[in-house]
């Protein structure tokens, strides 16, 4: 399966919930904020340097992208929340597309919640983490650029946020990744595999 998720390829992408096929498939989630470098994640996890669409200027995710890894089995990449340059009626219609589907998809099998490791979990990203973890699936914790940071000040972060996160919700799990020179990728592609088997 490893080998089958670096070979995932577009497959459509939907504005609507109500137009997503209700297939017995199996889906993986990535969500996050625009800038915390979701696309950018996604295309290292599946060795590929364009599946996922990256833009100097966050926020051009607008649809929910699927990204085909097997006949039943996708990744999907949601749009990114909190980018304040987006018009507030788009946001708004973003939210409630987003809560439909994540609350109602029983084919999503785990969420990948994208943070940038330089700064503490926004109330966004807390909310989306609260709000997901009702469904009793489970979310992993991705603290992206780590690059960006000393090796001390990457644990020191990596404990803080297990300690804000995974105290609290019982189904999450946390680790750092770098997209740049692939720190955590491993650990990244295992988990995406496990949900996907």
């Amino acid at each position: 399966m490893s080998l089958v998720v670096q070979n995932a390829e577009y497959w459509k992408s939907f504005e609507k919930y109500h137009q997503i096929p209700e297939d017995d498939c199996g889906e993986v989630v990535f969500a996050g904020r625009s800038n915390a470098g979701k696309s950018s994640a996604i295309n290292v996890i599946t060795n590929q340097k364009k599946l996922a669409h990256t833009s100097k200027l966050p926020g051009r995710t607008r649809l929910l992208n699927f990204f085909k890894v097997a006949d039943d089995r996708f990744i999907v990449d949601l749009p990114g929340y909190g980018y304040a340059k987006v018009p507030e009626g788009m946001r708004n219609a973003w939210a409630r597309e987003l809560t439909t589907y994540l609350s109602s998809r029983h084919q999503i099998r785990g969420l990948f919640a994208v943070m940038d490791i330089r700064h503490a979990p926004t109330i966004l990203d807390e909310q989306l983490v609260e709000w997901f973890s009702s469904t009793g699936k489970p979310i992993h914790v991705l603290l992206t650029k780590s690059d960006k940071l000393k090796r001390t000040q990457v644990q020191n972060q990596l404990k803080s946020v297990s300690d804000i996160l995974s105290s609290h919700y019982a189904q999450v799990t946390v680790q750092v990744f770098s997209s740049l020179n692939r720190a955590g990728l491993d650990e990244a592609r295992a988990k995406l595999v496990s949900w996907l088997m």
